[in-house]
C-alpha cells in the first residue's frame, strides 16, 4: 500500500525542480518535477516527489483522516 502526504509549498526554487513544502510543521525538500506549482500551493506528496495539487479543503480532509485513531 503507498502513501501519500499532503503538505504546503513554502518556497520553490523552479531551476532545480525542488520545494520546500511544509508537513504540518515539518518541513522537507521535494521533487517537483511532476507538476507546475508555486509558493502557497499545496501538493500531495509520495516517495519525495509532488505528484498533484490540490485545494486547501482536499488538504485539510485528507490531514483529518490521517489523524483519526
Amino acid at each position: 500500500m503507498c502513501l501519500a502526504i499532503p503538505g504546503k509549498i513554502k518556497s520553490v526554487d523552479k531551476k532545480i525542480n525542488i520545494a520546500l513544502v511544509d508537513f504540518d510543521g515539518i518541513e522537507r525538500q521535494v521533487n517537483i518535477s511532476l507538476v507546475d506549482v508555486k509558493k502557497g500551493n499545496y501538493v500531495i506528496v509520495h516517495a519525495g516527489f509532488a505528484i498533484q495539487k490540490l485545494t486547501s479543503k482536499d488538504t485539510k480532509d485528507i490531514s483529518d483522516l490521517l489523524k483519526e485513531k
